[in-house]
């Protein structure tokens, strides 16, 4: 399907994905993306969790024209139950699964995400993302390319920010 992969490599395509146990054996819409980052894993979680305070992909889009944070905010890991996302400072979704410095799942509006941290060296890491969703099955192209365009701009300004992180560690 068209914009379905984004980013990632054969073999991140074939890895189970905590939203993988959320759909069935054939979910209408089933795609990844992925950047790498030039920070250790631990740096990349730290800035991973805080989808739940923005969104970080388009702002004048997914966040009513409200700027995600650029400053880190130092927050506790996730918890099952807790909200996955924020737009506009409003809660979006829930956590279903946390494996702490790794992976967090959630659902939003009717498709299940997984967001993974991959260490690569002690230095560099991957981001990945996998959503799936069950309905509607006319829709999963258009869906599977809104979704890269926004997904992209979110994994890559989370990506920036985490090299920043970093840098300023480092200053």
């Amino acid at each position: 399907m068209i914009g379905d992969r984004w980013g990632v490599s054969e073999a991140e395509t074939r890895a189970r994905y905590g939203c993988d146990v959320l759909v069935g054996p054939r979910p209408a819409l089933a795609a990844w993306r992925g950047v790498d980052v030039a920070a250790p894993s631990d740096v990349v979680w730290r800035r991973l969790v805080q989808l739940r305070l923005a969104p970080y992909s388009y702002d004048w889009i997914d966040n009513l024209g409200r700027r995600s944070p650029r400053a880190l905010h130092h927050l506790a890991d996730p918890r099952v139950g807790e909200p996955f996302m924020a737009c506009a400072g409003r809660p979006l979704g829930v956590v279903v699964a946390v494996e702490p410095g790794r992976e967090l799942t959630g659902t939003l509006l009717g498709s299940h995400l997984s967001y993974r941290v991959e260490p690569v060296d002690a230095h560099r890491a991957r981001l990945l993302m996998k959503i799936v969703m069950e309905r509607p099955r006319w829709a999963a192209p258009a869906l599977a390319v809104g979704d890269l365009v926004m997904a992209r701009k979110q994994l890559l300004t989370l990506a920036a920010l985490a090299e920043q992180d970093l840098r300023d560690a480092a200053a």
